[in-house]
């Protein structure tokens, strides 16, 4: 009788063991999908706030590299214009500040924000000056140009205003050179797009 009980716990242990370990597989999933998505990791606001990028997973976003004293600078204004115009309809801009292009971008985060507000007005989140090419890469940059991690569209940034535009589950969907302005019909068209589709 002792043995039989023996051969009973036994087993139950056993599958104790197994269903974990499937629970286990079956919880990291999420995990490594969310975890395919340069929307990820916590980073600082103009004003030093931390945000947590994952927050805006889920909507259309678009990420630019910017600087106060470029030619593309008037850009600005245009990114202010499509986020006051899809913003209710789940389009985010996210605006990254650095100074890898001709030192562009030599202000600190205060300096900055004050000349985004009074020179442009702009209400769309912006974040603090992060490096988007070469060494201290910020790991938001080192996803969105690295082959590995967006085959389609990875590539090192060539100027400010470089545009990177993702999709509702999080997705690199569309990329758009320096010079090309936020209101090109090829940008719009894109951005309507992605709005139309839902997250999977």
């Amino acid at each position: 009788m002792s043995k039989l009980w023996l051969v009973i716990l036994l087993g139950g242990l056993w599958m104790t063991a197994e269903s974990s370990a499937a629970a286990d597989e079956s919880s990291a999933k999420p995990a490594d999908k969310a975890a395919d998505t340069p929307l990820k990791g916590v980073m600082k606001s103009l004003k030093g706030e931390k945000v947590d990028l994952a927050d805006y997973r889920g909507k259309v976003v678009m990420i630019v590299n910017t600087a106060s004293y470029c030619g593309n600078t008037p850009q600005y204004g245009d990114l202010e214009q499509l986020w006051k115009k899809y913003g209710e309809k789940g389009l985010v801009v996210l605006g990254f500040p650095a100074n890898e292009f001709g030192k562009q971008e030599p202000g600190s985060d205060a300096e900055i924000a004050e000349f985004c507000t009074k020179n442009y007005r702009v209400t769309f989140p912006m974040f603090s000056k992060i490096v988007v090419k070469g060494d201290g890469k910020a790991p938001l940059y080192d996803y969105l140009t690295s082959k590995k991690t967006n085959p389609k569209f990875g590539g090192e940034i060539t100027w400010n205003f470089e545009k990177f535009l993702i999709s509702r589950d999080g997705k690199v969907a569309a990329r758009f050179k320096p010079g090309l302005k936020p209101q090109n019909d090829d940008v719009v068209k894109a951005i309507e797009s992605e709005l139309e589709k839902k997250a999977d």
